[in-house]
């Protein structure tokens, strides 16, 4: 029987670059990583974390939509001429 087994994931190139930072500061490579997660993952019977959804107040979620409506350029974002203009609006809403 083989000593190892290979499995191929597909990630994000900019997510792979992060992590290889991160755990080379540990000292392990990403296989090493994932190796660490299965067996973590045995030794529970199941995910090693909680998996649930994030809970937001309405206000959140309300700016959270927002954001995607400018990113996917459906409302335009509100922009200003200087910081001192933006300051005031601020200032105004505030009371």
């Amino acid at each position: 029987m083989a000593k190892t087994a290979n499995i191929n994931v597909r990630i994000d190139p900019d997510v792979k670059m992060a992590v290889d930072g991160i755990f080379s500061n540990f000292g392990i490579t990403v296989a090493d990583a994932v190796n660490i997660f299965l067996h973590k993952v045995m030794i529970v019977g199941g995910l090693p974390f909680d998996l649930t959804l994030p809970k937001y107040n309405a206000e959140t979620l309300a700016a959270l939509q927002e954001a995607r409506d400018i990113a996917k350029g459906r409302v335009r974002a509100k922009s200003y001429e200087s910081v001192k203009e933006m300051a005031a609006e601020l200032d105004i809403e505030e009371t």
